[in-house]
């Protein structure tokens, strides 16, 4: 019992670090494109450089964590995938609405959770109606207002994110029944700066110079909301499983609506606060929907990707 204590408050101290750099990433975004830094120039290098990093420390101290069978390293490509189209979403989004409400809008992923979760064949619950019903109202508490709504493609690419980050948190969920959280970054952070990268080299680069104002902002966010979010939110996910991760992530839009009020002078309307609370509100009850967790026994991905014997 005391092992399987220190195991969950391990986890919830892992997740709630991890909430606590990923909320910095829409104001660091902000910071990044007012010294001149698009949001393609900043996906791509800030992932290649978290990339980097984490092969240069595994190389170093971490060896044991490289090694990874085809069928997981199938499990860790997909969830790659995932997040880094999710991120070009989430950045090109960035640039066209507040910071506060990006935050909010991507952090409803713990909804997305429980869509997949359902899809997998949970079953859906009146609590999970009720939920379902408070996202929606919070979206357009958030997102309308008396002269017509926030910037629409600019919402759509930040719920289209937050979906895919709620995707590859479940894919996440299933592939780290096998594999380490750190064996699972690595790899699937690999990923994702191959997939960013091919939209920044098919346009040629950076479509001007990069300024050392822009190039700190880069390297704070390839290292803070990137790679050590990243290594706490999987060494999360491992013990607590996606649902409660999930849940504890409600901390990273607190974070990222409470320093874009002070940094960036952003602000609520009382129409946006009544959807910030409803949203909030929704993510709480998950506590009440008990069957979402995914057991080993119900692993489809080990189904799909059989381990190979001479892995």
């Amino acid at each position: 019992m005391n092992r399987e204590w220190d195991r969950s408050r391990r986890g919830v101290i892992a997740t709630l670090l991890s909430t606590l750099f990923a909320g910095l990433a829409p104001i660091l975004g902000k910071f990044a494109y007012q010294v001149g830094v698009v949001p393609t120039t900043l996906v791509a290098l800030r992932t290649a450089l978290a990339a980097g990093l984490l092969w240069l420390l595994y190389l170093l101290i971490w060896r044991r964590y490289i090694a990874i069978s085809r069928s997981n390293l199938l499990g860790c490509v997909g969830m790659g995938i995932a997040n880094g189209i999710g991120s070009l979403l989430y950045y090109n989004g960035l640039a066209r609405v507040d910071a506060s409400l990006a935050a909010l809008l991507y952090s409803m992923y713990p909804f997305w959770v429980f869509i997949f979760l359902s899809a997998a064949g949970h079953p859906v619950s009146r609590m999970s109606l009720l939920r379902l019903a408070l996202v929606l109202l919070s979206v357009v508490l958030l997102t309308w207002h008396t002269e017509g709504m926030a910037d629409p493609l600019g919402v759509t690419l930040m719920i289209g994110a937050g979906a895919l980050y709620g995707f590859h948190l479940v894919l996440g969920q299933w592939t780290l029944v096998d594999v380490p959280s750190r064996t699972v970054t690595l790899y699937g952070l690999t990923t994702m700066a191959v997939v960013v990268g091919i939209p920044y080299l098919w346009q040629g680069g950076s479509p001007q110079p990069i300024s050392a104002q822009g190039w700190l902002v880069i390297l704070l966010v390839a290292i803070f909301p990137t790679a050590l979010a990243r290594l706490l939110v999987f060494a999360g996910l491992q013990r607590l499983g996606g649902v409660q991760t999930a849940l504890l992530s409600i901390a990273e839009p607190v974070v990222s609506v409470a320093l874009a009020f002070i940094l960036l002078g952003e602000s609520f309307t009382l129409q946006q606060w009544i959807g910030a609370a409803l949203f909030l509100a929704s993510v709480i009850l998950i506590r009440r929907d008990t069957g979402l967790q995914v057991a080993d026994e119900e692993t489809w991905w080990r189904s799909l990707f059989p381990e190979d014997p001479a892995d």
